[in-house]
Formats: C-alpha cells, sequence, structure tokens
C-alpha cells in the first residue's frame, strides 16, 4: 500500500513531484533533505536516510525496487529514468576499515575516519539485483551494472560492468536514446499514460 498524495506532502520532503509512489513499509530518515521529482515509485522495505548532513535528490521516472537502501552523509543522486533492482545498497558514506580507527556510528566522530562523498547516478542507469556502490562513485548515464556487484569507482557511459569490484563486461547500446525521444514525443499530452496502476 502506498502512502496518499495528502499524506506524502505531511512527511516533509524538501521537494515532491507528481505520481509518486511511496510505499507506507519504506523508511525514511531526514526527509527535508531529500528531493523527489515526477513518475517516482519506492517500494516495500526501502531505507533513505540521510545521515546528519548528506541530501538524496531523485529525477523523473525513477523506481526503486523493494529492500533498497539508499543512505549515507554525502550527497546521492539519481538522474531520470534510471532505478534499482532488489536490495541494492548506495553508500555515500563509508568508515575506514584499517584498524587504525574505531568504526560505527555509536563511536564519537573524534575516534572514527568515516569517509562521504558524491554518489551520482546519471541518465537510464539501472542496477542490478544484491549490488552495493560506495562513496565518490559516478556512474555515467546509460551504463549498466550487473546483479551482485560491488561499484567502487567510477563507470563510464553505456557501458555494462559486473563483479566484484565491478569490471567492465561490454558497451550498452545506445538505442534506448531514441526511444527516450519517442517516449517524450508520445507523452506530451498524457504524460501519465502508462506509468504507474492507482
Amino acid at each position: 500500500m502506498y502512502y496518499s498524495k495528502e499524506e506524502l506532502q505531511h512527511i516533509g520532503f524538501k521537494k515532491l513531484g507528481e505520481n509518486v509512489l511511496i510505499s507506507k513499509v519504506a523508511s525514511i530518515y531526514g526527509a527535508s533533505r531529500i528531493s523527489i521529482g515526477d513518475h517516482v515509485r519506492i517500494d516495500d522495505f526501502c531505507v533513505l536516510s540521510t545521515g546528519d548532513v548528506g541530501s538524496i535528490t531523485f529525477g523523473n521516472y525513477i523506481h526503486i525496487a523493494a529492500f533498497c537502501s539508499i543512505m549515507g552523509n554525502g550527497e546521492i543522486r539519481m538522474d531520470n529514468y534510471s532505478g534499482l533492482s532488489s536490495r541494492v545498497s548506495i553508500y555515500s558514506s563509508s568508515d575506514d576499515y584499517s584498524g587504525n580507527f574505531m568504526t560505527n556510528p555509536t563511536v564519537p566522530k573524534a575516534y572514527t575516519n568515516v569517509t562521504s562523498g558524491l554518489v551520482h547516478l546519471k541518465k537510464h542507469v539501472i542496477v542490478g539485483a544484491g549490488s552495493i556502490i560506495l562513496p565518490n562513485v559516478i556512474i555515467g548515464e546509460g551504463s549498466a551494472i550487473g546483479a551482485l556487484s560491488l561499484v567502487n569507482k567510477n563507470v563510464e557511459d553505456f557501458m555494462i560492468v559486473a563483479g566484484n569490484p565491478a569490471k567492465p563486461i561490454k558497451d550498452r547500446s545506445k538505442k534506448l536514446k531514441e526511444i527516450e525521444l519517442k517516449f517524450q514525443s508520445n507523452h506530451i499530452d498524457n504524460p501519465d499514460a502508462g506509468i504507474f496502476p492507482q
């Protein structure tokens, strides 16, 4: 079950677009630093958390499948037509695992060495189920991340990557840019046609 439009308006998002569906069993922390565009759907058991100072920005036509986590003290951006399959985790912050510092958010910051940074998924990016994206990563336009991948460095435009750590597999077709233009021209008069069931 999704929140009604009126219920969403009371959550206190920084920006809330039209035709937004968010599951009532999703968890949202730091709503005042979360911006949501038009035609966005966030499914069951997702967690959105901006930490103390981070931010999350969703463009238009975004889908976040069940059990995804999007969190951290850095900036996270998902551009138009991007999406996450189930159980994807995006972290804009990470502890220092070297052993030279303590870890976890219950420990005072003076004893930890948390790294935070931008995570940016550009237009038409799709991320396969169970993948993890770490801080300071930009995934180029039209790229696809294979299931169960660990993305710890930037991905070039229109590239398919997979693995742990993720490595380039092959180029991805750019035909979806043509399809986008057709989609836009066909939805000028009725932009909500066939997007989400109500």
